[in-house]
């Protein structure tokens, strides 16, 4: 499945540098607001382990790795919303990723422009998530202005969708984000087309300089430096972005290749099936399953099979994170 984080932010607070460290692709990250005009993908493989154990344990051709695509996206600015800067095409971008990693300038250094000519963290959240906000206020009210034709009609399913939007709005118009109404799953899934900023799910991600190693940001984001030498950093918010969008990965190994596969978590065998082909719902008979630590300690399928670690599971069953399967259709 195609999974997308945008990378957003005020001008020069990171965001380029960031998507570079992560990428390791090349794209502008001159000292100047708006050097990104389009925003720039890279597709960044999880870091897991278990993908080249199983790989060697298989004596796989190929190895191929979950991934997650990155978007570096140009700096937002106060007024995006109603199109100041590059507003209504930054808006756009965001509105096609799946997540939003926010990046947010604590480090201060008088030769690295800030567009408030001053470095205030708790400020810079505010200005993007307002624009967010107010973004997604335009979004709601337009499209309940929508519905008054069906609503005059009595249609139980523009009742329903208004119900919800007016929910959503109360929250969006107390500056709040639309994750306050906290609405359940159905509901979201009924507003799904409008694609809210403010539902989607977000990662603050601290860019902190070596001289200010030791600040400690009062959130419950990631705190990362930009700076290619820290790794772990960077492993850390791949795989908090992956966690971020309630994803986990089962495996598919042989000779010809082992694979990670992405999926929701709570997906059955016949839907994480699809993952590898659509038609697998469909035709899905059943599951050979085994764990991937299973298989490895016991060092050959046969072995893992005499031993009845392997499991036959069927269209119920729930597949789990390190699951190595073999699906029959």
């Amino acid at each position: 499945m195609s999974l997308s984080i945008g990378i957003v932010g005020l001008p020069n607070v990171g965001k380029s540098t960031l998507f570079n460290a992560l990428t390791k692709k090349s794209v502008p990250a001159e000292n100047y607001p708006f050097c990104t005009i389009d925003p720039s993908v890279g597709i960044v493989p999880v870091p897991d382990e278990r993908v080249q154990k199983l790989s060697e344990f298989s004596k796989s051709a190929k190895t191929i790795p979950a991934v997650i695509e990155f978007v570096d996206i140009a700096g937002l600015v106060a007024g995006a919303s109603k199109g100041e800067g590059l507003g209504n095409k930054f808006l756009t971008n965001i509105r096609e990723v799946d997540a939003i990693a926010h990046v947010v300038r604590v480090f201060k250094d008088n030769s690295v422009i800030h567009v408030a000519n001053k470095v205030d963290p708790m400020q810079d959240i505010g200005v993007i998530n307002l624009e967010l906000v107010l973004a997604d206020l335009e979004t709601v009210s337009k499209r309940i202005t929508n519905l008054a034709k069906d609503l005059k009609k009595g249609d139980k399913e523009a009742v329903l969708e208004e119900n919800i939007l007016k929910k959503v709005e109360k929250v969006l118009g107390e500056g709040q984000m639309a994750v306050e109404a906290n609405l359940h799953e159905e509901e979201k899934l009924k507003i799904k087309s409008l694609n809210l900023f403010t539902l989607k799910p977000m990662l603050y991600v601290f860019n902190i300089s070596e001289a200010s190693e030791n600040v400690e940001a009062n959130t419950s984001g990631l705190s990362v430096k930009i700076d290619p030498v820290f790794e772990k950093g960077f492993d850390d918010l791949i795989k908090k972005s992956y966690a971020l969008l309630g994803l986990e990965t089962f495996f598919t190994t042989g000779e010809d290749e082992t694979r990670a596969w992405t999926v929701k978590i709570g997906s059955t065998a016949p839907v994480a099936g699809m993952a590898i082909h659509t038609d697998f719902k469909d035709k899905f008979i059943r599951a050979e399953v085994i764990h991937y630590d299973k298989l490895l300690e016991a060092g050959s399928y046969a072995k893992a099979r005499e031993k009845g670690l392997m499991r036959t599971e069927g269209k119920e069953y729930v597949v789990k994170d390190g699951d190595v399967i073999e699906f029959l259709i």
